[in-house]
This record gives structure tokens, sequence and C-alpha cells, in this order.
């Protein structure tokens, strides 16, 4: 019988793997696509469809990548970890964890608005300039993940 412990492991996951995996694609499918159309107006009416179907599902996964995170940190006692340079994983998905949060949840609903704005000005300047954050993030992100995967078997990003 699986514990609740392999449960959350599995369960986190499933999540960073949806909320990066969207990241990713995103980041290196849906911006370039965007940026690659005739008419700028068009590439940003697709950029924001798909980022507006993807933001709605990420405002689970986010919060529930952090919520098994930090149930597996609480059931194992791993608070120690934080301390350690060898985990130093660790403090990196609590980093990148908190900008996404802060990014979906604070950033994007105040500045839609102002988006918007500049998108009517001009969409193609934004949307290279969303497609660099989005760039910065996703390499956060491929690192991190790296690390923790390496780290938890002891590899050389420990």
């Amino acid at each position: 019988m699986i514990d609740d412990v392999e449960l959350a492991r599995a369960l986190h996951v499933l999540f960073v793997a949806h909320w990066i995996g969207g990241v990713s694609f995103v980041t290196l499918i849906a911006l370039p696509l965007a940026l690659a159309a005739p008419d700028p107006r068009k590439g940003w009416a697709l950029f924001e469809s798909i980022e507006n179907r993807f933001s709605a599902q990420v405002r689970w996964t986010i919060p529930l990548a952090g919520a098994t995170g930090f149930w597996m940190t609480y059931r194992l006692d791993a608070w120690p970890r934080f301390q350690v340079a060898y985990f130093w994983w660790m403090d990196a998905m609590v980093l990148v964890w908190t900008l996404f949060m802060i990014v979906v949840f604070g950033i994007e609903p105040l500045a839609h608005r102002l988006l918007e704005a500049e998108a009517a000005r001009d969409p193609e300047g934004l949307l290279v300039k969303l497609h660099r954050v989005h760039l910065v993030l996703l390499v956060a992100a491929a690192v991190t993940i790296a690390g923790a995967v390496a780290g938890t078997r002891g590899g050389f990003f420990s």
C-alpha cells in the first residue's frame, strides 16, 4: 500500500510536470508562433488565448505543487536541509515556486489592463518582452528540476 509521502511525491511530480511543461510549451512553442505571425495583433491574440487557458489550469497545479512539497518536507522532517548548501535545490524549489505564485496570483491579475494597453500599442514588442521573461523563468525551473532530481540521488548537482 502506498503511504502518504509516496502519494505526495507522485502528485508533486505530476503537478510540477504539468506546470513547468506548460511553461515550456508557452515559452518554446506559443510565444515563438505568436512572434512569427504576419500580423502582430493576431500573434498577440493567439498568445493570449493560449496563456488564458493555461493560467486557469496552473492556478490549481502551482498551489498543489507547493502543498505537496510542504507536506513531504513536514512528514520527512526535512526542514534542516534548508540550512545545508548540499541541498541548494530545495531552496531553489521554494524560490521558483514563490516567483510563479507571485506572477500568477499577483502580477498577472494586477497588470492585466496595463498589458492589454501595451498590446494595443505594440503587440510585437510586448511579445518579445514576455518571451524573455518566460525564458528566464523556464531556465530557472529547468536548473531547479535538474538539481532536485540529481540531488535526491547524490548527483553532480549536489
